[in-house]
């Protein structure tokens, strides 16, 4: 008798039954993984900070209960824990969590002239908001069946840096360092993984009111090795193995999700 496995298909739905959290959920790249685990058969409660943009994306996806939207302050601790009960409340479980919000223009002005204030704000978003979010869901990612899972989502800037960008810089540093010591901390129960983004055309996944058609040219697609700027089913579809069963295997990890950006050569 073979003691290999047998040749079998991927799930179908990989996340069929499972409750996934979402920060920044309502737009752009939070919303490209709440649509991809929604279509992977899980179920997700998102947060926001942006309230009308939330109730616009539950109205669109229009999954009656398989979705649930709270307004949400991630740097908010009392607000954090409100929206993982009411996670609880809603699904009775919670399997995955994805880090997502934060403060998306990465330019905060010269060093200098940054208030410590506003150094406060920005690591507190993104860096603040996963420790608060991954404090309060991880006793439920715990107790998931069959393992928890939580994705950071950091940014290629973690890497490679524009001027005056260093509140973004250390906010999306942080969180890969924050990966693999929570991953380390966390297991086995829970696997912790980080995305980090390239250039991710968000435009048209934002609320109706503010989409447009992303103004790309041919120039923009052509400079990314893979031909073409990213989009967030690009990122929805990475969170989706990670916090599926088909990466049992895999913690503590980043993946750089931007065309082979960081991998190119780039001289004047």
């Amino acid at each position: 008798m073979s003691l290999l496995p047998p040749v079998s298909a991927p799930p179908t739905q990989p996340l069929r039954d499972r409750v996934v959290l979402v920060t920044g959920g309502a737009q752009g790249i939070g919303r490209g993984v709440v649509q991809a685990v929604l279509g992977a058969g899980g179920r997700v409660a998102f947060g926001d900070l942006d309230a009308a943009a939330g109730r616009a994306c539950l109205a669109e996806l229009d999954v009656g209960d398989r979705a649930l939207f709270r307004r949400l302050d991630v740097a908010a601790e009392a607000g954090v824990r409100r929206f993982v009960d009411a996670a609880l409340a809603r699904f009775g479980r919670i399997d995955g969590l994805v880090n997502n919000a934060g403060i998306a223009d990465p330019h905060s002005g010269p060093l200098e002239r940054l208030s410590l204030r506003e150094w406060n704000r920005r690591l507190g978003t993104s860096l603040g908001g996963a420790f608060l979010c991954s404090k309060h869901a991880l006793p439920a990612l715990r107790a998931s069946a069959g393992g928890g899972a939580i994705v950071n989502i950091a940014s290629s800037r973690a890497h490679q840096s524009e001027p005056d960008s260093e509140a973004y810089a250390a906010s999306k540093g942080g969180l890969l360092a924050f990966t693999h010591a929570l991953a380390i901390s966390a297991g086995p129960a829970v696997r912790v993984n980080c995305i980090s983004p390239g250039w991710i055309a968000t435009d048209a996944w934002r609320k109706p009111g503010a989409r447009r058609k992303p103004a790309l040219s041919r120039q923009d697609h052509a400079q990314h090795p893979a031909g073409r700027v990213g989009t967030p089913q690009d990122i929805g579809a990475l969170a989706v193995y990670l916090l599926s069963a088909e990466a049992g295997f895999v913690t503590g990890q980043e993946v750089v999700v931007d065309g082979g950006m960081t991998r190119k050569m780039q001289y004047a």
